[in-house]
């Protein structure tokens, strides 16, 4: 895959995992505790959509932007979404821009001339402890982990394998995908590899579900359900007649879909 390719894809699974995350997590990333996330799809910014966007209990918006690269011009990029969101909304939102990339953070989050000042919270995310995602009982925690602030990589990566290992059947290979596809943030999906091959029961998954230059039918499927399950998030529930086309598509048209998935305005648009 390309690097473009990759990092939609980085991007539809960390919202896919963050979505799920235990709200003491996510306060202690963004500062709030989202009660549920709204549709994301604004007024017209250049063509954009934000990634998140999600309610407080007490009727506060908050706006997650995810960037794994520093954009010298992210504030302007946020404050074009705020004044999108204030249109849709009639509120201003508190915004967050969760940066998940490898080199140091280096965005300026405040923009200022004459008669305007305007300021986001910049948030790395590697400032986060990893150890309470890592003793967590629940896996979407254990996954983001791999992004946080490790002192042992190596230990990390066995504590998180060993609750995926865990999960039901049905969502061992999902959570494996997900975790592998997080991992190449931080360049880490070697040694999840390297240690899920010493788990018996990871070891028949990652013969199928291991996302690499080769295209198994098992890393299809992980990605074919992550497909549907986004596909119904963005757009309700499915009609057998919708499911019936996702599941038929082969592998080379999923990931367009896959990636088309961030900017299709409806499902006939998404499976076009």
């Amino acid at each position: 895959m390309g690097a473009a390719a990759s990092m939609h894809e980085y991007d539809i699974t960390l919202k896919r995992v963050l979505r799920r995350l235990t709200g003491s997590v996510l306060r202690e990333l963004t500062g709030f505790t989202v009660r549920r996330w709204h549709n994301a799809e604004l007024p017209e910014v250049h063509s954009r959509r934000a990634d998140m966007l999600g309610e407080t209990a007490g009727g506060d918006l908050v706006h997650i932007e995810l960037q794994s690269t520093n954009q010298s011009g992210m504030a302007l990029r946020m404050l074009e979404y705020t004044t999108a969101i204030y249109g849709q909304f009639g509120r201003f939102p508190h915004q967050v821009v969760l940066y998940v990339g490898a080199a140091p953070l280096r965005m300026p989050g405040r923009l200022a001339g004459p008669s305007l000042e305007f300021s986001c919270r910049m948030v790395d995310i590697r400032q986060l402890d990893s150890q309470p995602l890592l003793e967590s009982s629940r896996v979407e925690d254990n996954v983001i982990a791999v992004l946080a602030r490790l002192n042992d990589e190596r230990h990390a990566v066995k504590r998180i394998l060993r609750s995926v290992a865990a999960c039901e059947p049905s969502q061992r290979s999902v959570a494996l995908a997900e975790l592998l596809y997080l991992a190449g943030l931080r360049k880490l999906a070697p040694v999840i590899r390297q240690e899920a091959e010493r788990m018996p029961i990871l070891n028949d998954i990652m013969d199928h579900a291991v996302i690499g230059p080769e295209r198994r039918r098992g890393k299809e499927e992980g990605e074919r359900r992550i497909v549907l399950t986004m596909a119904s998030k963005r757009f309700g529930p499915l009609s057998a007649t919708a499911r019936k086309r996702i599941e038929a598509l082969p592998a080379s048209k999923l990931e367009r879909v896959a990636l088309r998935l961030l900017d299709a305005k409806s499902l006939d648009q998404l499976l076009k």
